[in-house]
């Protein structure tokens, strides 16, 4: 059995004894099921797993697509090893019942959490989502209790613009938790992608009018760059 195989397998059996309760929690309230990931996450693991250093430093990025679909993050941020575990299409509570292959078994010197976008567009509200991303930093917090993480503010695209008040509600409710927690940061891709009289920037997605472009990863770039620690 492969080191990947052996986490896969300590992982179902932890997480068996919660499936009732993640498929009768948040997981289950817009009908939606953590297991359609299964494949993918232990693709993605083995898949990282052979380009991981676990003797360097590691700086984690997960989430959703925006974090999935950023193709040149590691070279993005070069003065540390940077692990992309970013999973299309994934909600809080998706995160958070796959906490251990894609958060905890790196054990990262810092975490960037990119939840949330998903949750708005299906339906949840701000505070469902807060809930479920709170349960996901109280696992890291229980396994790592000094981790620093980065809440990654929830980005406005085209295709969801019609939601941007549901997501000005979610963006500021990380901020005001961010600001109360001395180990939770908030990074506001949001504004910056905004045009100065307050439309979004349309050029910055590709044509499914969600996901970005190379200008819209530059813009995440030049925000998240003063978060990523120097020389750790």
């Amino acid at each position: 059995m492969t080191p990947t195989s052996a986490r896969f397998a300590v992982t179902k059996i932890v997480q068996s004894g919660l499936l009732c309760l993640a498929l009768l929690g948040a997981s289950t309230v817009q009908g939606q099921d953590p297991q359609r990931f299964e494949t993918e996450v232990r693709t993605l693991s083995q898949q990282r797993e052979a380009g991981w250093n676990p003797y360097r430093p590691t700086v984690l990025f997960t989430g959703s697509s925006s974090i999935r679909l950023w193709s040149d993050l590691e070279s993005a941020f070069p003065s540390v090893q940077v692990v992309n575990t970013g999973f299309g299409g994934s909600q809080a509570a998706d995160l958070r019942f796959y906490l251990q292959p894609l958060v905890l078994d790196y054990n990262p010197l810092k975490v960037f959490i990119y939840e949330g976008d998903n949750d708005m567009a299906e339906g949840k509200s701000a505070r469902r989502a807060l809930k479920d991303l709170k349960a996901v930093v109280a696992g890291i917090r229980a396994a790592y209790p000094g981790m620093p993480i980065v809440l990654i503010a929830a980005k406005p695209s085209i295709s969801r613009w019609n939601l941007r008040a549901r997501y000005r509600r979610f963006n500021h409710k990380l901020m005001r938790w961010a600001a109360a927690d001395p180990l939770l940061e908030y990074a506001d891709v949001w504004t910056p992608m905004l045009l100065a009289d307050g439309r979004l920037n349309t050029a910055l997605f590709i044509e499914d009018g969600l996901h970005m472009n190379a200008e819209g990863y530059l813009i995440w770039q030049q925000v998240l760059a003063p978060f990523i620690p120097f020389n750790p």
